[in-house]
């Protein structure tokens, strides 16, 4: 499943590299063309990043986000500056299909377990981002992707599994914004090591001979965002590749 990428700067469309806000694009399409133009393709799935949210760790944009999942019949998961159950509910009453959860999940795991028990693992989704450390060990990174840490990617997914988690999403920051290729190493091994969670890949997509590859491992999603903004390939094309 592709999932085509909005990401979210006071109001309009961006694209981050490496997470990197100083390092930001702005593009003219209005979100919600944007989203409409990407059902028009086939899109099924939506994802939409509140990244005023995540910066300032506070959500900024939940009408927006609400009104763009109005928009069409694509299911649409957000994140950004999720905070509390509130907010979380707020956003599943509103028709969004799921959450995405990111750091709040390496530093207050037993929140986010609370969560994953009171809106169903259908509804949460853990995004976890990674710095690959010397010895090619995955660390959540924190702060804003300035920060590794200490724990691994796998202890972090490991403590939510007895919490029936059920669909992770992970980004390789290095490849994230770079438009080189995605980290189908690090997929494969997290597709091994937990062969019952359904896995988002994100970051680094800019040919369709990437999302090809990407395909070849077949996970749950697939995430695609820059590429499709800088006209590298369309929706349409990534999805029938």
């Amino acid at each position: 499943m592709i999932f085509p990428a909005i990401d979210l700067m006071d109001g309009g469309c961006v694209r981050l590299i490496k997470g990197d806000f100083d390092q930001r694009t702005n593009y003219s399409a209005d979100p919600i063309e944007m989203a409409c133009s990407f059902a028009s393709a086939g899109g099924q799935w939506l994802h939409v990043v509140d990244l005023d949210g995540a910066k300032n760790h506070i959500a900024a944009q939940s009408d927006l986000i609400i009104e763009i999942a109005k928009s069409t019949d694509m299911k649409v998961q957000t994140g950004g500056g999720l905070r509390n159950a509130q907010q979380v509910k707020y956003f599943l009453d509103h028709g969004l299909e799921r959450v995405v959860i990111g750091s709040l999940a390496v530093k207050k795991p037993n929140l986010v377990t609370e969560w994953l028990r009171e809106f169903g693992s259908e509804k949460i989704v853990l995004a976890i981002d990674i710095f690959l450390d010397l010895d090619g060990t995955p660390r959540p990174a924190t702060h804003g992707w300035t920060q590794p840490s200490e724990l691994s990617l796998w202890q972090v997914i490991d403590a939510f599994l007895d919490a029936g988690l059920k669909t992770i999403l992970v980004t390789d920051i290095a490849k994230d914004g770079g438009l080189q290729g995605s980290n189908i190493g690090l997929y494969t091994n997290i597709m091994v090591r937990y062969p019952t969670l359904d896995l988002i890949s994100s970051g680094g997509v800019g040919t369709l001979e990437n999302v090809r590859d990407l395909k070849r491992l077949n996970p749950a999603g697939i995430i695609i965002g820059k590429a499709l903004y800088e006209n590298k390939f369309t929706l349409y094309e990534a999805i029938t590749c």
